[in-house]
Parts: C-alpha cells; sequence; structure tokens
C-alpha cells in the first residue's frame, strides 16, 4: 500500500501549523528576535571572548522559549477559542495536531540556532567543524521535546489569561537559574547546586561538551533530560485527562 505524504495527517498537521505560526507575527518574532538579540548584546558585544560558550547557552535559552510559548500559550488559547474541542469531534487523529506543533517548535529552534550560528561565525570568530555545527544544531533542536511536553502541559492545565504570564514568569528565570546568561561558576555555591537540577543545564551542558567548552561525558545530562521527559509527559497526560474529564 503506498500512503501519500501529502495527505497524511501528520503532515496536514505540521503544514497547518507552520501556517498558523507564519500568520502570527505577534507570536512568531519576539519568539525568534528575543533570544538572538540577547546573544548579540551579551555574546558579540559584551562579553565577545566568550561568543562559543554564550552561544550554547542562549541558543538552548532560544530553543527552550520557542517549546515553551507555542505549546503554553498556544494550547491555551487554542482551547478558550474551542479549537481542540472542535478537533475531538472530528476524525483528525489528535496526535497530527501535536506532532505538527512540535515541528513548530522544532523549527523555530532550528531558526533560531542557525541565526545564532551565523552571527557567531560572522562577528564571533567562532570556527567550528562541520561535523561540530550539525551535531550542536541537532542536539539543541531535539532538546525542545521536555520543553514542548512541559508547556504542553502547562497549556492544558492553565486558563488562557494567565498562560502567557505564568509561561514567562517560568522562562526567564529558569534561563537565568540553568546559567544560560551568566555561567554557573559564577554562582554562590548554593545557586549553582539549585542550576544543577534545571533542565535547561543540562541541554546547555551537553552544547558546551559537544563544542569542547567543558570535559565530561555527556550520559548524566542525557539521562537528566530523559527524567524530566518522562515527568513532563506525565504531567501533560495528567492535563489532558482534566481536559477530557476522563
Amino acid at each position: 500500500m503506498i500512503i501519500r505524504i501529502e495527505s497524511h495527517p501528520a503532515w496536514q498537521g505540521i503544514q497547518a501549523q507552520w501556517l498558523n505560526l507564519w500568520r502570527m507575527p505577534a507570536y512568531s518574532l519576539p519568539t525568534l528576535i528575543f533570544p538572538v538579540a540577547f546573544y548579540v548584546f551579551f555574546g558579540l558585544l559584551m562579553l565577545r571572548g566568550q561568543a562559543l560558550w554564550l552561544l550554547c547557552t542562549f541558543a538552548t535559552f532560544g530553543v527552550m522559549g520557542a517549546a515553551l510559548f507555542s505549546f503554553g500559550v498556544g494550547v491555551a488559547m487554542e482551547r478558550a477559542q474551542g479549537w481542540w474541542r472542535l478537533l475531538k469531534a472530528t476524525p483528525v487523529p489528535f496526535a497530527s495536531i501535536l506532532v505538527g506543533k512540535l515541528f513548530g517548535a522544532m523549527l523555530f529552534g532550528l531558526i533560531i540556532v542557525v541565526m545564532m550560528a551565523v552571527l557567531a561565525a560572522w562577528f564571533g570568530e567562532v570556527r567550528l567543524p562541520r561535523s561540530q555545527w550539525l551535531g550542536l544544531a541537532a542536539m539543541l533542536v531535539a532538546g525542545t521535546v521536555p520543553f514542548a511536553l512541559f508547556g504542553l502541559a502547562l497549556g492544558l492545565l492553565l486558563s488562557p489569561n494567565a498562560a502567557p504570564a505564568v509561561v514567562n514568569i517560568i522562562y526567564l528565570p529558569l534561563g537565568f537559574l540553568s546559567g544560560l546568561w551568566v555561567p554557573v561558576t559564577m554562582f554562590p555555591d548554593w545557586l549553582e547546586t539549585l542550576a544543577a537540577w534545571l533542565p535547561p543545564y543540562h541541554l546547555a551542558a551537553l552544547a558546551l561538551k559537544l563544542t569542547g567548552q567543558i570535559p565530561g561525558s555527556m550520559t548524566l545530562h542525557w539521562l537528566v533530560l530523559l527524567v524530566y521527559t518522562v515527568v513532563f509527559a506525565a504531567a501533560a497526560w495528567l492535563g489532558w485527562r482534566r481536559f477530557t474529564g476522563s
């Protein structure tokens, strides 16, 4: 049996999500520009000698934001508009909608990473082998998954009025406390210990290890992110149960 990709529900979900994001510049432009502007200011102007280190951390900050806002705010708004209840009444597989939203978050994450990488290479004089550039992009894009699940849980549990504020309250402090703006080595001991418990810290550590900025194995960081993925998936499932009343 031959399955046409164009007619597959998952592909249609991806197309619908891309069109939705394209038609919402109020979401798309800040999501793309905000972390890149931070990187330009801190990584290329203030701390030029740390351009590669800050590329890894601010790119982590960027992909985390793309996932949290796409799911956390987007899902809450779509719930309020009745869109999700309408979808439940249609034969469209709900998984295809989630795949489409995940693709959108990953695509935005990839665009953010590429924009920062180009700026780092041109203005920060960052030089990496092609394999490391590709590995860095792939690792960071894959790292959107736990944050997308976290965002999905928030979007299912929060009201549309509360979601933007709560996501911002989580996003910005989580980025700072994870050492994405300032290296954790500059933190007090207790704050450095706290950072090691936060998921963005481990995604950034993977990027830093891949680019040779810090030594050591990646295994622990992958395991921690896997545990967070399971925890966030469970939270999203509970949010789904609450939404469906089952």
